[in-house]
Formats: structure tokens, sequence, C-alpha cells
């Protein structure tokens, strides 16, 4: 899938590096991960986590809380407080409402007995924040956990940055809130230190960033310790982002981390099946989830206009220039360069199994890519799918006058365009 962007939606710590470089707005595709996953990744590598297993239903939930009361499945103290979270991938839960009427998707108790009810208004339910769609996401599993006071909070993230040829850490004594924020009103409260790859980081690294962060005595190794310890996963999973906020110490002394973003690289999926084979696609997008299966870059917008392009680039060019002349986009949709004409069918079918869609615009600048192998495609798809609605096709690069041919030979009413504006305006003008 090459450089389409698996992220968890624009972390902080990059946006301190990047906040300087104007961007589009474009959506991007994630591996989306629940928090209990990404809270297990971390068990996995000893990175201290608070205590907690996942159930699917009331019984199972509050069977959880009393072991972890009576402290006969984890190996440290009592549990004496729970908290109970709803595990869906959007924010806001705490202030979310569920279909039921049922207030939040986190509560806290300290009683076992009471997580039964708490869980039978939440599993099977749609819970509404924020950052879900109108009608919710349905609640499939809760995550019950201990519940920590936090005596003080920092900030710790690493990431791979192109500034610094690799891995760079990123922490902050100022944890628990907007990141960002502290970067514009206390930038001298941000520290960020470059990692040597083929090295690793090393001790002193480590506890010069423990340090910075405010940690003394015995919380100081422990804190370095954990660095360490969240370098290695970083290493290991291929991840080209891990932060976490906040990297918070208890008041019995512990060091936590108590909250974890984590985004990964792409070309490694080759190499990290077990990871990429958590992605929780249950609240994705339908029509995202099938375009993969086709190795298709599709990201589902709310305009009418589809867009059918090679390249994100252009993808992203095209998008805008359909904006300029008043329309909107439906869809970004790269078929790649590698696309088959089996593959632009199935792109065909992607876009217009949106009922949104009123028009489908073709860009096509056929370097690896064969001008006539698109045409076939589109004539094979247009024909199979019955198309009615209109299109518009610009073609340019490899074999293209062959492609022309193709389209003009087929009988089909394809509107053609000799260039990406005259096309975009084409697009805009068959909606009137």
């Amino acid at each position: 899938m090459a450089v389409m962007w698996r992220s968890l939606g624009g972390f902080a710590a990059t946006k301190l590096f990047r906040a300087q470089t104007p961007v589009c707005s474009v959506p991007v595709r994630c591996l989306n991960l629940q928090e209990y996953q990404s809270k297990k990744l971390m068990q996995d590598f000893n990175i201290t986590v608070q205590k907690f297993k996942v159930a699917e239903n009331a019984p199972q939930a509050v069977d959880i809380a009393k072991n972890l009361s009576m402290n006969t499945v984890f190996s440290h103290d009592d549990v004496h407080e729970f908290v109970i979270k709803a595990q869906i991938l959007a924010g806001g839960r705490g202030k979310g409402v569920f279909d039921n009427g049922y207030k939040g998707g986190v509560h806290l108790t300290k009683i076992p007995e009471e997580v039964g009810p708490m869980v039978k208004n939440m599993i099977g339910h749609k819970l509404v924040t924020k950052q879900t769609p109108k009608d919710g996401v349905t609640v499939k599993k809760v995550m019950v956990a201990e519940a920590l006071d936090i005596e003080r909070e920092t900030y710790f993230a690493i990431l791979m940055d192109r500034a610094y040829n690799g891995p760079v850490m990123v922490g902050s004594p100022m944890g628990g809130m907007d990141i960002e924020e502290v970067a514009v009103n206390n930038p001298e409260a941000i520290f960020k230190e470059g990692i040597d790859i083929m090295t690793g980081i090393t001790d002193t690294q480590a506890s010069d960033m423990a340090r910075n962060l405010g940690f003394v005595g015995d919380k100081l190794q422990e804190a370095a310790a954990q660095i360490k310890r969240l370098y290695e996963l970083f290493i290991a999973v291929d991840a080209t982002q891990v932060e976490i906020n906040p990297f918070g110490e208890t008041p019995d002394g512990r060091v936590v981390c108590f909250d974890a973003k984590m985004n990964f690289d792409d070309n490694a999926e080759f190499r990290q099946k077990e990871i990429f084979g958590l992605d929780d696609m249950s609240e994705s997008d339908p029509r995202e989830v099938e375009a993969s299966k086709h190795n298709l870059n599709y990201i589902g917008m709310d305009g009418n206009i589809a867009c059918l392009v090679n390249g994100a680039g252009l993808a992203m060019a095209t998008m805008d220039i359909i904006k300029l002349h008043g329309g909107n986009p439906a869809n970004f949709l790269d078929v790649g360069g590698g696309v088959t004409e089996q593959g632009v069918y199935n792109a065909f079918k992607l876009v217009t199994s949106d009922k949104q869609v009123k028009s489908i615009l073709v860009n096509i600048f056929g370097g690896i890519v064969n001008c006539a192998t698109i045409a076939n495609g589109i004539t094979n798809a247009c024909r199979n799918i019955h198309l009615t609605l209109p299109l518009v096709v610009r073609l340019e690069g490899t074999n293209v006058e062959a492609a022309k041919k193709i389209l003009e030979d087929s009988g089909l009413p394809i509107t053609s365009a000799t260039d990406l504006d005259s096309a975009a305006q084409k697009a805009v003008a068959s909606l009137r």
C-alpha cells in the first residue's frame, strides 16, 4: 500500500515538527487499534500500564473486577477502584451518551457488583460522542481496569522525523494537556533529542530525558527504564510514532503509561502481520474496507464527484481543482501505478456504490501506468455495471493515443478532456 498513510489522526508530536509547513487537508485511512490493544502491546514489552482485562458481557466484567480486587489474577497489590471504559475508536467517550439514554462511556466504581449494570448499559448499545457518526458506534467490548490516582503528569513521545534522519524523542514535564499549546506558550518546556538508529537509545539519553521530565530519585531510574522499553517497542513493531500522554507517576511511587497512541509504517506490514492483523475495521467505512481488499487507496468524502486517479499527489490536485470550479469531491481514490484492467473495474464498482456520487472524473497521468490499460478497464466497467452517471476522462502519458482510440471506438457516452482544468470544469458542469 506504499505511501498511503496509516495513522491515528495527526499526533501532537508530529505537529511540533511540522507546524510551519503548509499542507493540504486530506483524510487518512488508519490502522485502528483499540485502547486495550495498545495497552497489551506495551504490556508485552514490560512497560507499566494499568492492570486491565477486556469483557464482552456483564458477567465477564464482574468476574474481572472481583479477580482484580481479590488479587487472584494479577501479581501486584489489590485494586480498590475500577474504571470501566467502552472500547470504541472515537474520542470523547467520557462525555458520550448511549442510545438507551445512559450517560458516559467511562465510569468509576469501588464495588465489583456495580460493574455489571454499568456494562449492561454499554455493550450492545450505540455510544454517541463528538467524534462518532451521528448515530453513534455500537460497543462490543469494555475494558475493566484499575483506576489510578495521578500525582504528576508528563508527556513523552518517540517518532521518526526526516530532519533527524531517524527516531527522535520528544518530552515535556507539562503532560496531560494539549502539547501543541505547551509548545506555543512554554517552548522551553519541550525537550527533543535524536537517537542513532544504528546504536539505539543509550542509558544516558534515557536518564537525561527522564530528568528533563522532572523525575527524581528512584522514579528517575524507573522512568528511564520505561523510556528504554518504549524505544524497544517502537523499533520492534516498526512504529513511526509512539505517544504517551500522560506519562505519569502515582502517589505510591509508580511510573505508568496511562494513555498511548501508536502509528505504524505501512511498508513493514509484510513483517508485522500480527500487528496489522489487530486492525479493527468494524468501525471503518465499509467502502474503505472493500477498497483495501483490492489494493486501492480510498477515502470517502462528502461530495458528489467521484475521483479515480493514479498517484496521491495527482489525486489531491484533482480534488483541489474540482473545489476551485465549485464542485465537491466524493472521495480520494488512488488506483496506484500497478493497476490492472480488473483494478479499474473494481474502482468503478466502488465509487458507483456510493449513492451520493452523481458524476465521475478519471484523471490519469501514465508514467508507470499504461493509459490503454486504463481505457480498457473503463470501457469494461461501463458495460458491466451499466454506468448511467456522467463520466469525464482525462488521459495523458504512456500509450495515450491508443487509449483515446479505445474510448472513441467504444461508442460509450464518455466525455474526454485534454487537461485537468477542463476535466474538472466538465465534471462540475455535468451536474447542472
